[in-house]
């Protein structure tokens, strides 16, 4: 069992301890619904082929159907969708909307496919799980490495196979074709909005320092909000490059550059005196109040955790934050607000444009943000009402959304029963 898939484990058996849930809710709980792993070719734009391997993993549909994002990423593998899936699970229940969780992907870097493979490989992969995807049954959307063109491709695919135009099958789509307004901002504006609440009775936002780590749809969104919120972005990352500013960078240009295709190297390059490059440990590593880390799973862990000097870290990627290192935070006094609630942002207003989809109607982008606020701050007041601020030592943010997802998930389990 790899790390990421062994630390969603953990995370789940420490909830289970603290409810006591029955060895048949664990069994079910630790199980995933179904497994789904395919390899297949790919026509390249020099007339041979590639074989590819992709992956869709349900976890549980105890709530309803099934939702989760779709990953191009060349370090992907099984065990990780699988962690992945049951973050989504427990995800979907701490904001209560009506889904299970579930994963998938293609192991592969989509940066050295033109736009034409990759294409052909959105539809091939598609077609290859159409038996177990759909409106109604398991509802993809995008992730790392995908973007609304791919949701594009795979509705048009499915749509294709089945005869007319279903688009609820994915979410995450361009407005143009069913997408909602307010959806590609949806995880950093839903990290806004916890971080807001969070600090309503201390301060505010405004003149806070941050360090976001990872420059996707997910840090570069959160730091421009961060920004337009009034906070000072003092840290900035990618893969390629590192960089600080003491009195703040402008986050809001460095990602109207990013979103033009250029990176922030480039960007860099051309306004050398905006930022200064750093060591990529020193993003995590930062002096600042509030640390977001937006890239990959396991960043923070055993060995780096006694360095962390934010006091308070807001996770917008998934698991980036290790039980180990969460031991070691809670005792240096650190909170975490969990990503299970942290950055559910995305998937509630997938949930919305899936309810646009099937009512064919469409909401405003502000219904779409007042519907995600209240959702948001609604799951985070939750979460501290099962652990207040000052709890250190007693349970942590991540336990009591921990607690609280679960709860719901066995009690779908119970009303429904087990059939036959």
């Amino acid at each position: 069992m790899e790390p990421v898939l062994q630390a969603a484990m953990a995370q789940f058996h420490r909830a289970a301890d603290h409810l006591v849930l029955p060895d048949r809710h664990r069994a079910l709980l630790t199980s995933f619904k179904t497994t789904y792993q395919t390899q297949f070719p790919v026509e390249m734009d020099d007339g041979s082929f590639r074989v590819f391997e992709g992956f869709r993993v349900i976890h549980n549909s105890a709530r309803g159907p099934t939702k989760g994002g779709m990953r191009y990423s060349s370090r992907l593998t099984l065990d990780e969708t699988r962690a992945l899936a049951m973050w989504m699970t427990w995800k979907c229940a701490v904001v209560n909307v009506p889904f299970g969780g579930a994963k998938g992907g293609v192991r592969v870097d989509p940066l050295t496919m033109s736009n034409g493979e990759l294409q052909n490989l959105t539809r091939r992969f598609t077609t290859e799980i159409i038996p177990i995807i759909g409106p109604d049954q398991d509802i993809p959307a995008p992730d790392m490495g995908t973007n609304p063109q791919v949701m594009a491709w795979m509705m048009d695919t499915y749509s294709m196979a089945k005869g007319y135009t279903i688009p609820a099958v994915v979410t995450g789509k361009p407005v143009s074709i069913g997408g909602s307004e307010g959806r590609y901002e949806a995880t950093g504006r839903g990290l806004l909005y916890v971080l807001e609440e969070h600090l309503a009775a201390e301060g505010g936002i405004v003149g806070r320092s941050a360090a976001v780590q990872g420059f996707g749809n997910v840090g570069g969104v959160t730091s421009t909000l961060l920004q337009q919120a009034g906070a000072v972005v003092r840290y900035i990352s990618d893969l390629e490059i590192a960089l600080f500013h003491p009195e703040g960078i402008d986050a809001t240009a460095a990602w109207m550059h990013v979103e033009a295709g250029g990176s922030l190297a480039s960007w860099h390059a051309e306004h050398p005196n905006a930022a200064e490059p750093v060591a990529h440990e020193a993003v995590l590593e930062a002096d600042v109040d509030v640390l977001v880390p937006a890239a990959v799973d396991s960043v923070i862990t055993g060995q780096n955790a006694d360095r962390i000097r934010a006091r308070l870290v807001l996770e917008g990627a998934n698991g980036p934050t290790t039980p180990e290192a969460d031991d070691i935070l809670d005792e240096r006094g650190v909170t975490v607000i969990p990503d299970i609630l942290a950055n559910a942002g995305g998937v509630t207003v997938s949930y919305f444009e899936w309810v646009q989809a099937r009512q064919y109607v469409q909401w405003t982008e502000g219904q779409v943000n007042a519907e995600l606020r209240r959702l948001m701050v609604s799951a985070y007041r939750n979460v501290v009402a099962r652990c207040p601020i000052g709890s250190r030592g007693v349970c942590s943010q991540r336990e009591a959304a921990q607690w609280l997802a679960i709860e719901r998930v066995v009690e779908a389990i119970d009303r429904r029963g087990i059939y036959p």
